[in-house]
């Protein structure tokens, strides 16, 4: 009877309030836990995400300092020379396998090259200079020995000679000048009062250094001395207490800014050449400086002070009118491109530097400077990838379309052609190789990290690939700024025997100096000669015209 009931019971239970709310709580508290474990999912998913991310920075960080490792170790114990060796298979000492990457090849126009023949040098030391003075020394045999067995007198048949070389230690003298006085001991000048001195006496030898012992020969040694072989003058100082006379650091300090101060006309006209001609390429390089400021010393004994050091830069231009050229030292006490600015007021024409923003600046609002780029240092990065990076092989396929650019360049200028068909050819044979590298380079721009040494590499030429390629445009312009960097390396090296300057007024008479010095051997002048006809007729010059004669390229003409 029970069990009837059940079966015919309906099949949906009356509503109970108690169950309602367990069933509503139920699935809210379900609902709840579905949205906390969403959360948690796209929080761990981001976690997850961020980690990947992170593990691909850290591996590229790494693979970046590896690199950065690796190209110290090269720089430390390889050679500095930017050269292959010939044998693709010989690799860097300190680095891995490299992946193979797919390089496309570069089209090449089949052309025929004519190769010059080729002699080789023959074994052995190379004759002396003929020029050199030479000193003949006769070395005979003895008299009785010129007697033969038989009792005849030997002939002279031939001799042999040899040279050896014979070195003068420096030597030096003393010019004693005698300015001889005359008088009249008959009217004791009464006669020539008012008209002539009553003691007449030989004028004074003009010197660039007046009431001192320097002479234009001891001038030019000491400047060729220290800004050409870079001999700083503490070491000349001992030089000279070698040959017995006594020429301090101090007095040679103070010739240098004398003879700085002198030649400011000539400077002035050095100045106004450098910027007279089609092409201005520039440089700069750091040098500490004396500030000749006191500043008191931190932890030390109290009331004690020292001098103060600071950076200062050196700011080189070469420019100039072809067959003129003119090599400028500038000393600033920052590498602000306002300095640059100031130098650049009132020129025309092309400025090639290097990718410093401080030049940018310079000719931002000067349309009529055309800002050209540098492919040595764009080749340079490529160059430090190849040795210091994994895919080697791609950063050499950077370095062979370079190479490229300056075979043709070369080759070109071998050809001596005149300047509209030297443009002409250039472009027919750059641009094709222009328009490869620059689609080589925004394909692997999207494959390589921006901040290894391939990647810098990359955005570097392409940052600054309208202005590298800009060279095409001039007959006056090369692929690259390596003569002014040539400039400016003989004070590098010199830096690193003298260290410092004594002054900002010291810096600046360097300065002066070093442009002498390199603006004659731009000019294929020995600065030892050049520098000693200067301070022979710096003296006696007054006027422009003056000053004009003794520019290097011409101070020797009759």
């Amino acid at each position: 009877m029970q069990i009837q009931m059940m079966q015919g019971a309906p099949e949906v239970l009356p509503e109970s309030p108690a169950i309602t709310n367990y069933i509503s709580d139920l699935k809210t508290n379900y609902e709840k836990k579905i949205v906390e474990l969403q959360t948690q999912y796209e929080q761990q998913e981001h976690q997850i995400h961020k980690l990947k991310n992170d593990a691909i920075y850290y591996e590229n960080k790494y693979i970046e300092i590896k690199e950065r490792y690796d190209l110290l170790i090269y720089k430390r114990f390889m050679r500095s020379a930017e050269q292959f060796p010939i044998d693709d298979k010989q690799k860097m000492l300190f680095s891995g396998e490299a992946e193979p990457v797919e390089i496309p090849a570069i089209e090449e126009a089949e052309e025929k090259t004519e190769v010059k023949s080729y002699a080789r040098n023959k074994p052995g030391r190379k004759p002396i200079d003929p020029n050199i003075p030479r000193e003949i020394v006769i070395l005979d045999i003895p008299e009785e020995d010129k007697i033969c067995d038989c009792g005849v007198e030997l002939t002279k048949i031939g001799e042999e000679v040899n040279e050896k070389v014979l070195s003068i230690p420096a030597s030096i003298k003393v010019l004693q000048y005698h300015r001889l006085k005359y008088a009249c001991r008959s009217c004791e000048g009464i006669e020539s009062e008012g008209v002539a001195p009553t003691v007449r006496i030989a004028p004074v030898v003009p010197s660039i250094i007046p009431r001192s012992i320097s002479t234009p020969s001891l001038l030019s040694t000491i400047f060729t001395h220290k800004f050409e072989d870079h001999l700083p003058y503490y070491r000349q100082e001992k030089q000279f207490e070698r040959i017995g006379i006594d020429i301090s650091r101090q007095d040679m300090s103070n010739w240098q800014q004398h003879v700085y101060n002198k030649l400011s006309p000539l400077f002035d006209l050095l100045k106004e050449k450098v910027k007279s001609g089609p092409v201005i390429q520039m440089d700069e390089t750091s040098m500490e400086v004396l500030s000749g400021i006191k500043t008191k010393k931190e932890d030390k004994i109290p009331g004690e002070h020292k001098l103060d050091i600071h950076t200062g830069w050196m700011w080189l231009a070469r420019g100039g009118p072809p067959g003129e050229k003119v090599v400028w030292y500038e000393y600033h006490e920052s590498r602000a491109g306002k300095h640059a600015k100031e130098f650049l007021e009132g020129y025309k024409g092309y400025l090639q530097t290097d990718g410093l923003e401080a030049y940018d600046y310079a000719v931002k609002e000067k349309p009529e400077i055309i800002h050209v780029g540098c492919f040595a240092h764009s080749r340079r990065k490529f160059f430090e990838a190849s040795k210091a990076s994994k895919n080697n092989k791609s950063a050499e396929e950077g370095i062979k379309y370079i190479r490229k650019l300056y075979d043709i360049e070369n080759a070109l200028r071998a050809e001596e052609l005149n300047e509209n068909e030297f443009l002409k050819k250039r472009k027919e044979k750059v641009l094709p190789i222009l328009e490869q590298f620059k689609s080589w380079l925004l394909k692997r721009a999207d494959e390589v990290p921006p901040t290894n040494l391939m990647g810098t590499a990359i955005n570097y030429t392409l940052k600054q690939w309208d202005k590298m390629t800009a060279y095409h445009k001039s007959y006056h312009l090369t692929p690259d700024n390596n003569a002014c960097e040539n400039a400016i390396r003989p004070f590098v090296i010199g830096r690193k025997n003298w260290l410092m300057s004594g002054s900002p007024e010291g810096a600046k008479s360097s300065c002066g100096i070093y442009s002498l010095i390199e603006t004659a051997k731009q000019n294929d002048i020995v600065p030892f000669y050049y520098l000693m006809a200067l301070f022979e007729n710096a003296p006696k010059a007054s006027t422009s015209e003056h000053w004009e004669k003794l520019l290097p390229w011409n101070i020797f003409k009759e």
